[in-house]
């Protein structure tokens, strides 16, 4: 298990049809250390504050395994690193593998796993669609949220390494599902 890439935004426009929203979904890799503060990442902000960041919903965590699945689901549309609007691309950690309250560490950080991402019109404005949370909702590639327990400093490259389990508690994808059936 691995950071594959760590992503970082700012608020701007984003335009999908006559509507324009403010969003930080646009988010870049950027190379070396980046802090891992009491509830973002140094450097990342959102621009709705009511539906992401926090406490919560600190760091948002996307598997690169997933990027193969919505190539051939997309076709040409480009797919950086980032793309779903992650602040970290990760590798070898999937939604099945991770219980909400496992405690993960990353560097010298350690991020507890929160709650699975429910996709929202930002999601189908980042990539000019109006199927983007149906086709979401309906693959369960959601990726995950962590919360900060310590703060510390990551990288890409550095090692996910478990630090502590939650077995009893639901994964991220079990959770996914209760959510997106809730609403």
């Amino acid at each position: 298990m691995k950071v594959v890439s760590v992503n970082l935004g700012r608020p701007e426009p984003l335009v999908h049809g006559t509507t324009t929203l403010r969003s930080a979904i646009r988010k870049r890799p950027v190379k070396g250390p980046v802090e891992v503060g009491a509830e973002s990442l140094v450097g990342d902000d959102v621009a709705d504050h009511r539906g992401h960041g926090g406490p919560q919903k600190s760091v948002y965590a996307y598997p690169r395994e997933h990027y193969p699945f919505w190539k051939e689901e997309l076709g040409d549309v480009p797919l950086p690193v980032g793309v779903f609007g992650e602040n970290l691309t990760v590798e070898g950690v999937l939604e099945d593998d991770l219980r909400i309250g496992d405690v993960l560490g990353i560097g010298s950080a350690e991020l507890v796993v929160t709650r699975p991402r429910l996709p929202c019109v930002k999601l189908n404005a980042r990539f000019q669609r109006d199927d983007m949370i149906d086709r979401m909702l309906a693959n369960e590639r959601s990726g995950f949220y962590l919360g900060v327990r310590a703060t510390g400093i990551l990288q890409a490259g550095d090692e996910i390494r478990r630090l502590a389990e939650a077995p009893s508690a639901l994964t991220v994808r079990e959770d996914f599902r209760r959510r997106a059936h809730s609403t």
